[in-house]
């Protein structure tokens, strides 16, 4: 048995504080651009399968019962109790929060009660541009605010997180933009910029990037198919190989979110350069029952010790739980087959996964 007793979820988001009906946790569940086709249920996924596989029995289930069921349950405990049981039934000890999404989500002190566990916020770049913006009527206001805003954010945070690859594609410019040309972007975000407009500048989204790169802090870089909106054209964290191979160096690890389908080109990355890591997370809540044969996919390039877990959970406690029930299933099943060829030792097994569970993250994010 490949025990890993304490687990550090490196990226994730708070859990719903409302209650949720049948429409609302399916468009959760999958995070689809709209509801299942007629006649279908999202159920009927791998993370559907896999939700039903582990968070019946925290609630007082049988593994494996009906949607209609294991739901009238949850409601029946409120969203409260549930969440509390959810949580705790993970085996998560350290959440790593990134705060940006929008919603009615818990945050980093909620997230640690309900879970019994450390929680520490990640800052999501992009916001607190916007919130700038919302509050600063000039181009010089509001880049003395941003830089101001982000060196303020470093000292709380573990670390920053950034959507440019989302909002723009991941083949940006690798160096830093000069200050003409920050200006004369900022100039025109901010006169066409509707009240609450999302950033999607590509200079002022490398701009950002470069000042947090200056900060020291960890920085979070969403790649591969992450939800809604994604391109697989655009998606492919090789196009980031100039950013990364410019920002090498510097002191400030760079750290490649979700990655799935491209999470062996992320390995390939981690091992390549110094600086950067993998996250082994999101892919194995899409995954589910292939969940072990993706997790050996990124063990096969990338070092032992840049590999990060996460649930990658958001809006559900269900999905830190499958995050952390497959994960823990997964590296049990590969590095337990590894030991039983002969290729591996159990010491060594036992060592490498509590490397990728949570001595890595703790490592990476300063949390000793």
């Amino acid at each position: 048995m490949i025990e890993t007793p304490s687990l550090v979820d490196q990226y994730c988001h708070g859990v719903l504080r409302t209650e949720l009906g049948l429409g609302t946790f399916e468009a959760q569940l999958a995070r689809t651009e709209g509801p299942p086709a007629p006649g279908t249920t999202l159920f009927d996924t791998q993370t559907g399968f896999a939700v039903r596989r582990w968070c019946p029995p925290l609630l007082g289930l049988e593994p494996h019962c009906p949607p209609a069921l294991y739901l009238a349950r949850r409601r029946e405990l409120g969203v409260l109790e549930a969440d509390r049981r959810l949580l705790r039934g993970s085996g998560i000890t350290t959440y790593l929060v990134d705060t940006g999404p929008p919603g009615d989500l818990a945050g980093p002190a909620e997230m640690a009660g309900a879970g019994d566990a450390a929680a520490r916020e990640i800052v999501r770049l992009e916001l607190l541009a916007e919130r700038v913006a919302d509050t600063c009527g000039t181009v010089e206001s509001f880049l003395a605010g941003l830089a101001e805003s982000v060196l303020g954010a470093a000292a709380q945070a573990v670390a920053f997180t950034s959507v440019a690859g989302l909002r723009h594609g991941l083949a940006l410019a690798p160096e830093p933009p000069g200050p003409g040309e920050v200006r004369g972007a900022a100039g025109r975000w901010l006169g066409a910029r509707p009240p609450g407009g999302a950033l999607t500048d590509p200079v002022l989204l490398r701009h950002l990037l470069w000042i947090a790169v200056a900060s020291g802090l960890p920085l979070q870089l969403h790649a591969g198919l992450d939800g809604p909106g994604s391109r697989a054209d655009r998606a492919d964290p090789v196009l980031l190989t100039d950013f990364v191979r410019a920002t090498a160096g510097l002191g400030t690890d760079l750290v490649l979110l979700h990655g799935y389908p491209y999470h062996r080109h992320a390995a390939h990355l981690s091992a390549a350069f110094p600086h950067v890591y993998a996250d082994s997370g999101a892919a194995l809540v899409r995954t589910g029952a292939r969940a072990a044969s993706v997790l050996a996919e990124t063990l096969e390039l990338a070092p032992f010790g840049k590999i990060l877990f996460s649930s990658g959970g958001r809006g559900l406690p269900e999905l830190h739980v499958v995050g952390a029930r497959l994960f823990r299933e997964a590296l049990d099943r590969v590095l337990g087959t590894w030991v039983a060829e002969g290729a591996w030792s159990l010491a060594d097994a036992r060592r490498v996964a509590r490397m990728v569970a949570a001595d890595n993250a703790r490592r990476v994010y300063g949390l000793e």
